[in-house]
């Protein structure tokens, strides 16, 4: 019994979302009422030796979830972690998809001048670019814009928070010099 819950419980910690019973059942090959008295175990020994998780029962449907009573400390640990810092690269291809967007990785391409697809990779997994649709030309590359996660992590209520670009005139384009450099509307 006590590998069946291990196994039940392995089930629910991977998962970090409400897992079905009907999927418990078929993983761990148990029958719906032997798997509902292994999650009620599970869920009466974490209450009652007061762990830091409890397992919760949604409808048809369990999940792990931390101790409420151990909220503040929880909190507080996750406000003194580091986020991950992105790269220069990231950082480009963020700042160009989040101006231009929705845009395709050929366009990132094309003004960096250099190939963008690791990067662009490296951003959707962190969930601050998603996919938006298709260009409707041949080919049909994909279209990518910034996500409501990459509003909170560079704290922005909307796209309309960014700052102005320098040079970015109101058709959309930089105006560049010959070295390079970009024109603010001085310059110009």
């Amino acid at each position: 019994m006590k590998e069946i819950e291990a196994a039940v419980e392995g089930i629910l910690f991977a998962s970090g979302e409400p897992v079905h019973i009907d999927r418990i059942c078929l993983a761990a090959e148990l029958d719906r009422p032997t798997a509902e008295l292994v999650l009620q175990k599970l869920m009466d020994y974490y209450s009652f030796e007061r762990r830091g998780m409890r397992l919760l029962r949604l409808e048809d449907s369990w999940q792990l979830c931390s101790a409420p009573e151990y909220a503040d400390v929880i909190r507080r640990a996750f406000e003194i972690r580091k986020p991950a810092k992105l790269s220069q690269p990231a950082l480009e291809v963020l700042t160009i998809i989040a101006y231009y967007q929705p845009t395709t990785r050929a366009y990132v391409d094309q003004i960096r001048g250099v190939d963008s697809s690791y990067t662009v990779g490296l951003l959707l997994d962190r969930h601050l670019i998603e996919e938006c649709g298709r260009l409707q030309v041949p080919g049909r590359p994909r279209l990518y814009r910034t996500t409501k996660a990459f509003l909170r992590a560079f704290h922005l209520n909307s796209l309309e928070d960014l700052p102005e670009m320098p040079g970015m005139e109101a058709d959309g384009q930089l105006r560049l010099a010959e070295d390079g450099s970009v024109l603010d509307d001085a310059n110009a």
